[in-house]
């Protein structure tokens, strides 16, 4: 299924798409991929719905951020071995992750190699080529950093959304190669949402303004193109 949505949509979106899978019949453990500092469910919703949850992050720092009652676990997802140390889960989960990994391949590969036959996978990510993203990809930290500070204060790196240098490889809307890269690594792709606009241009009105008219105009008009986020919900095909 393909749709599209403004671009707050996702902020509400995607931890309810997990929230949903996670009560989907037969999924009882579920992996909070790359959560470090902001698990995706909270221990309240990890109760009531009964399942088995582990918050797996390649940073030990990030990891020492989450709320005290996680389960975690130190793990590198482009780890050939990660499927023999962990898992299998049958809800994989990850949110503005896929943007910081290097092989995209090798990382839905190993998301799939955590699976039981018929587990899902879901991820959110922002995705290019939304211009904000591009400038975000090609100009060097040291000019970013600053930058983001002054339109999303917070981002500070001891912080609990610090940042992390961004590749957007396979980072896409629901583009006709984008779907068949997904499908070729043994996935059903079960829903697939992509956004328009963003809000970084939000203290200069007329600017703000002139994106969301935009943004707007390709949620009626879509180009899968030119989406600034997405949502996938896979499905492993055996």
């Amino acid at each position: 299924m393909l749709r599209y949505a403004g671009w707050f949509d996702i902020l509400s979106d995607f931890p309810e798409t997990v929230r949903r899978v996670a009560v989907c019949e037969h999924v009882e453990r579920v992996c909070d991929l790359g959560g470090g500092a902001n698990p995706i469910l909270t221990l309240d919703e990890i109760r009531e719905r009964g399942v088995r949850y582990e918050i797996l992050d390649i940073s030990a720092e990030e990891l020492t951020k989450a709320p005290a009652g996680y389960v975690t676990a130190q793990a590198d997802v482009l780890d050939p071995a990660l499927a023999r140390d962990h898992g299998p889960y049958d809800l994989v989960a990850s949110g503005f992750t896929a943007e910081h990994i290097p092989d995209p391949e090798r990382f839905h590969a190993n998301v799939r190699s955590l699976l039981r036959p018929g587990g899902y996978a879901v991820h959110a990510f922002p995705t290019l080529y939304e211009p904000a993203f591009v400038l975000n990809r090609l100009l060097p930290e040291r000019l970013l950093e600053p930058l983001l500070r002054r339109v999303q204060p917070g981002r500070e790196a001891e912080g609990a959304h610090g940042k992390f240098p961004a590749y957007y490889r396979w980072c896409r809307g629901p583009t006709q190669r984008q779907l068949a890269r997904l499908h070729a690594l043994g996935y059903e792709i079960v829903e697939y949402t992509g956004y328009f606009g963003h809000g970084y241009f939000g203290p200069v009105k007329p600017l703000d303004r002139a994106e969301q008219w935009l943004s707007d105009l390709l949620v009626r008009h879509p180009l899968p193109a030119l989406t600034s986020y997405a949502l996938v919900v896979l499905q492993r095909r055996d």
